[in-house]
């Protein structure tokens, strides 16, 4: 008989894996997460609307319709490495309802019938945790920027505490919007980004910064109205950009200094921008901050849910399914976070 080698012994005995089900908007994701944090894999799938933005209804039911066949993917995953699968967690908000219910509803299924621990993730939370598990950062203030959030944060004695935030439409929101009026599909933030490069003008659009806190609504507003006067597109865009990640790099620099945290990592969809990152780096150099981001899974993705599973499962509590019902509009800041500053890497 061949024998097996000491590597792969050793192996077998870490090959403890959760699962992680992301599904609050246009993505429908599960990851595949080891206890130990050394493998963690993404499988989604983007719903993308011909037309306009997202509609719950028909995003709910793209994520119902190709569920079967990503968490097969998932579970081969596992079981190609002879793995164990101990945990699972999925996106209980914020959201989009009908999205969340359908991640809910296979999870509860898995959890039931395999007889396995079932865990509900706050979304940004699960931003954040991958940011610093890819990164590296310990304790950050976070810029958390995506379709849903616009807010800066910091881990405070348990809780991810809000040092400020949007007053009415993400980041994330104002571009999809515009870009929407312009003609484009969501999400649109890599093609405003493209497009603002092709363009140096600039026209002026509102500015509103209220202490920590921010508003884009107004942006949006005269955008549009600046288009339907015939502004062209790549203005509008570089324009938006300017004054938006101005209006957020001014409020951050502003936490760091009340917080006097010494990294910042910015985490969500929007931390793809170049320009932003740049912006957000320029403070950082001037008040000898470390600034951290990560190339890879910024978007939605159920990664980011599997390894916050991971963290769940080492130090909080399961859910009963009873106690699973989706939170559409859960805060992060009433989050707690047991593993607070005892995270492992």
């Amino acid at each position: 008989m061949k024998k097996t080698p000491k590597s792969d012994k050793k192996v077998a005995v870490l090959l403890k894996y959760v699962l992680g089900i992301e599904a609050t908007a246009h993505t429908f994701g599960v990851g595949v997460a080891s206890i130990d944090g050394s493998d963690i894999v993404d499988f989604s799938h983007q719903y993308i609307p011909e037309k306009g933005g997202i509609h719950p209804r028909e995003a709910s039911e793209h994520h119902s319709k190709v569920a079967p066949e990503i968490l097969k993917k998932a579970i081969d995953y596992i079981k190609e490495r002879g793995g164990d699968l101990v945990a699972i967690g999925f996106s209980q908000g914020p959201g989009l309802g009908p999205c969340l219910r359908v991640g809910a509803t296979v999870a509860r299924a898995i959890a039931s019938y395999l007889d396995i621990p079932l865990f509900g993730i706050h979304h940004g939370v699960a931003h954040i945790e991958i940011g610093k598990k890819l990164t590296g950062a310990k304790d950050p203030l976070v810029v958390l920027v995506s379709g849903g959030h616009t807010m800066i944060v910091a881990l405070e004695k348990g809780y991810y505490r809000v040092f400020g935030e949007t007053l009415d439409i993400s980041i994330g929101n104002l571009i999809d919007m515009f870009m929407r009026a312009a003609g484009y599909p969501s999400p649109a933030g890599a093609l405003c980004e493209k497009l603002a490069r092709e363009s140096s003008d600039f026209v002026e659009l509102p500015y509103i910064v209220k202490g920590t806190d921010l508003s884009f609504s107004g942006i949006l507003t005269q955008a549009i109205k600046l288009l339907r006067k015939g502004v062209p597109v790549h203005t509008l865009c570089r324009s938006i950009q300017e004054v938006a990640f101005a209006m957020l790099t001014e409020v951050t620099e502003r936490a760091l200094v009340h917080t006097r945290k010494r990294e910042l990592l910015i985490v969500g969809g929007v931390a793809a921008n170049k320009r932003l990152r740049e912006m957000l780096e320029n403070i950082c150099k001037e008040h000898n901050v470390t600034f951290y981001w990560s190339k890879k899974w910024n978007g939605d993705n159920g990664a980011m849910i599997a390894w916050t599973t991971v963290l769940a499962y080492k130090y909080g509590k399961p859910l009963r399914i009873e106690e699973s019902l989706v939170k559409p509009l859960w805060r992060i800041d009433r989050v707690f976070i047991p593993w607070g500053s005892d995270q492992t890497s």
